[in-house]
C-alpha cells in the first residue's frame, strides 16, 4: 500500500479559535507548520490561520 504523502490537515483561526479550514499539504516538501492569511467568517476579516496538530 502506498504511504499517504498528502494527509488532510485542519487550520484554526488564531484570533477567534472558532472557524476551521480543512486542506492538504505535501509533508515531504513542507515539513513545518503552515501559516496562511485566510478569511474568517466568525471574525469577519482576514486572519492568520495556523495548522492544528
Amino acid at each position: 500500500m502506498a504511504s499517504d504523502k498528502r494527509p488532510p490537515l485542519t487550520m484554526l483561526c488564531t484570533e477567534c479559535k472558532v472557524h476551521i479550514y480543512v486542506t492538504t499539504k505535501n509533508k515531504t516538501n513542507t515539513p513545518d507548520r503552515i501559516e496562511l492569511n485566510k478569511y474568517c467568517p466568525s471574525c469577519k476579516k482576514h486572519c492568520l490561520f495556523r495548522e492544528k496538530r
